[in-house]
């Protein structure tokens, strides 16, 4: 009896041990798993603060891509007005050096007549020396001036009606060669002048292409996803639809324009270039080309492809500057990334006039011309009109 007692306590004891040891441990797990949620709690919040920061550098991103596609617009515009500019230059400088080259053989074969009625007359005076009127020669022969050869006439009366025409003829030979060699000089000023003013486009041309091309590069190092240039085309193509449906409102308005229905595979291209990108061909995801990219080098002039009215002359965010050719019936052609628009809305063209000039706007990196036939406001393939 004696010996159990003590084999009791110490069971009692064991017991007790036991039950403070799980105290202890629950203590310590609730403590590990307060620790554990704090833990995710920080990097819940870690995250969070991630998610927003990203946020942040998305939006800042997207205006800072929004700036410089406005830059972008701003510097397209600018490169058009300059090679518009720069273009009726060079169009002025064909004109006067074509009026030079007509003026210098008028001017040679005004002098040869000159010449050739001083010996004329010369050798009629020369028969009035037996008169002695001595003094008539060298009156006549000095003069330059119209006004005093009359005057020398009017004191001369005497002399019969060949030698008058004669005087006469030589008369309006003197003032035509003073009006040709006066017209003349002003060309020649108006030549300098108008190399000096092309010299001086050339220059503001190329900076503001230096300027574009950084607007452009600083565009690019913006990186898009896949997705975003699939979402930015979208909005492009969305855009260019909803122009199209509006000018093909106005198109209605417009009259005397038989459209393209009976001039298949008879138009021609309006730009000499090999076709880059097809019609119909994959674009970005699932769009595709609702016409043809034409390589073509910058200031290639682009000609309408038939007549018609100018609908739109502007600039449009993923086309650059863009012109836009009512032909009636529904029928529009729509040329894009242009260098310069030389038509304003309104303008009627014909068939093969210059409308543009082939450049790179609107982002592009390559020069070319975006190229559009639409029926009804639906792309065709342009291969079915033109040869």
């Amino acid at each position: 009896m004696n010996i159990s007692k003590p084999i009791l306590k110490r069971s009692q004891f064991s017991t007790g041990y036991a039950f403070f040891i799980g105290l202890v441990l629950m203590f310590c797990s609730f403590d590990i798993f307060a620790q554990s949620s704090a833990k995710a709690n920080q990097q819940l919040s870690d995250i969070q603060q991630a998610i927003n920061q990203q946020k942040q550098t998305l939006s800042s991103t997207n205006v800072e891509i929004s700036d410089l596609e406005q830059q972008l617009k701003t510097d397209d515009i600018a490169i058009g007005e300059v090679a518009r500019n720069l273009a009726n230059t060079n169009t002025s400088l064909t004109t006067t050096r074509q009026k030079i080259g007509q003026l210098s053989v008028e001017k040679k074969q005004l002098t040869l007549a000159k010449k050739q009625q001083e010996q004329i007359l010369a050798k009629q005076l020369r028969a009035a020396y037996s008169t002695g009127h001595h003094d008539y020669i060298k009156l006549i022969l000095n003069q330059q001036k119209p006004s005093n050869v009359q005057r020398t006439i009017t004191h001369y009366q005497y002399l019969n009606a060949a030698r008058i025409k004669e005087i006469e003829t030589f008369k309006s030979t003197i003032t035509q060669l003073n009006d040709v060699t006066a017209q003349y000089q002003q060309q020649a000023e108006q030549l300098t002048q108008l190399t000096q003013t092309q010299s001086q486009q050339k220059q503001l041309l190329e900076l503001s292409k230096t300027k574009q091309k950084q607007t452009l590069k600083a565009l690019n190092k913006k990186a898009l996803t896949e997705q975003q240039k699939l979402a930015k085309l979208e909005q492009e193509e969305s855009a260019l639809v909803a122009l199209l449906r509006k000018m093909a409102a106005a198109a209605q308005k417009v009259d005397n324009l038989v459209g393209l229905s009976k001039l298949k595979r008879k138009l021609s291209w309006p730009v000499k270039g090999q076709i880059r990108h097809r019609f119909g061909s994959s674009k970005q995801g699932y769009l595709k080309w609702k016409g043809v990219f034409l390589s073509a080098p910058i200031g290639q002039q682009v000609k309408a492809i038939h007549n018609g009215t100018i609908l739109f002359s502007d600039w449009l965010k993923g086309y650059g500057l863009v012109s836009v050719v009512d032909h009636g019936d529904g029928y529009m052609s729509l040329y894009g990334h242009n260098q310069a628009l030389l038509k304003a809305v309104g303008d009627r063209v014909e068939a093969g006039e210059p409308i543009a000039l082939v450049g790179q706007s609107g982002g592009q990196a390559n020069s070319g011309l975006y190229f559009e036939i639409r029926h009804t406001g639906i792309a065709v393939n342009p291969k079915l009109w033109c040869k």
